[in-house]
């Protein structure tokens, strides 16, 4: 990459700190501004080569992101997106640390080649899957309206009925019965108080996720791709539309052990001379997209018999190695849908056999 200048941004949420350095002569100078559109866009400007094509402005993911990015596509200038989690952020032992070391740090790293660059989803893409991260946060304060709630009656010696049967209709309607305004408590009923805000709580939380679902669904009705993987039985809505905002293009990724490691679901592995293991899942990637595959595998494995049949070849019949079957299935789904975007097919089930029967199985779950 031939470049004249690196510029590299520090972003923070009220003041951003730029390290421009020159690629030739590797001296650099700073300056810091106030983190916004007209701010960053007048830097930038000023700092461009005679040619905006020989310039590089780079930057840490971050909420910042977004915007920044189209802004410097705008400029017509080359920009690289970095994600921190990387061997080379990896800070140990230093004695400073400062904005102005994170942007030095990263004009470096740039000039060397060795940013990995992430991918940026368009801006109506990015917004789509805000809007499902967003429902994730409300489904999971429900869920926290729904622990305290359980906390309430624990405290005075209460039971409930166990899993979903508690928020039923019936079941809401026996909290309902002890609830009461907190203005009406004595010192005695505060409990009952408490467990009228966290229903009214619960109930906000619940009308909200409503009204995300049904705009969830009105666009994921002119999303091919997300009816397109709703064909697997066991795939929903939900389920499809994350798999879709987070792969995004499916022709990015070169194999289907890449889309696997993107989303967390391979092994680490450890060597050192003669000895070489693998552990868990490195967990690395979007953690909402793990979560849901693995949720979805759970289902899949009720309704397919090929899942069925998948899952007792790696449990082995042992109920012990269950879970990690079902985090190699969620693995197994997410290869599978990732095929279906790439080649635009919709899902066929298998006519004999366990699918893919004549394939290794990863090397974790055959060391376990």
């Amino acid at each position: 990459m031939s470049l004249a200048k690196i510029i590299a941004l520090d972003l923070g949420k009220f003041k951003t700190v730029c390290c421009v350095m020159d690629a030739a002569t590797r001296e650099s100078a700073f300056e810091t501004v106030q983190t916004s559109p007209t701010s960053l866009h007048e830097l930038i400007v000023k700092q461009l080569p005679p040619s905006p094509a020989d310039a590089l402005v780079v930057f840490e993911t971050c909420d910042l992101a977004g915007w920044v990015h189209d802004l410097c596509q705008g400029l017509g200038v080359k920009v690289i997106v970095t994600h921190a989690n990387g061997e080379a952020w990896q800070w140990r032992r230093v004695k400073r640390k400062t904005d102005r070391d994170d942007a030095l740090k990263l004009a470096k790293l740039a000039l060397l080649d060795q940013l990995g660059p992430v991918h940026m989803p368009s801006p109506d893409q990015r917004q789509r899957r805000r809007l499902v991260l967003h429902r994730r946060s409300v489904v999971s304060r429900r869920t926290q309206s729904r622990n305290a709630i359980r906390a309430i009656f624990n405290q005075q010696g209460l039971s409930l009925a166990k899993g979903g049967k508690q928020w039923t209709i019936a079941g809401l309607a026996q909290l309902r019965e002890h609830a009461r305004p907190l203005a009406e408590c004595d010192l005695a009923d505060l409990w009952r108080g408490r467990l009228e805000v966290e229903l009214s709580l619960m109930q906000a939380a619940d009308a909200q996720l409503k009204v995300l679902d049904a705009k969830l669904d009105e666009l994921g009705k002119h999303d091919a791709r997300i009816q397109l993987l709703q064909t697997v039985k066991g795939v929903g809505p939900r389920v499809a539309e994350v798999v879709v905002l987070h792969l995004d293009d499916p022709h990015r990724f070169k194999s289907a052990d890449h889309v696997a490691g993107y989303a967390g679901l391979v092994p680490k592995q450890i060597e050192s001379g003669q000895m070489s293991r693998f552990g868990h899942i490195t967990g690395r990637g979007p953690a909402l997209l793990r979560s849901m595959l693995v949720e979805a595998a759970w289902v899949v494995w009720r309704h397919n018999a090929w899942a069925q049949a998948w899952v007792a070849k790696i449990s082995r019949g042992s109920r012990a190695r269950r879970k990690i079957a079902m985090v190699a299935l969620a693995r197994k789904l997410l290869t599978m849908l990732w095929s279906m975007m790439k080649h635009n097919r919709p899902f066929q089930t298998p006519t004999s056999g366990p699918p893919m029967a004549a394939l290794p199985l990863p090397p974790m779950l055959a060391l376990a």
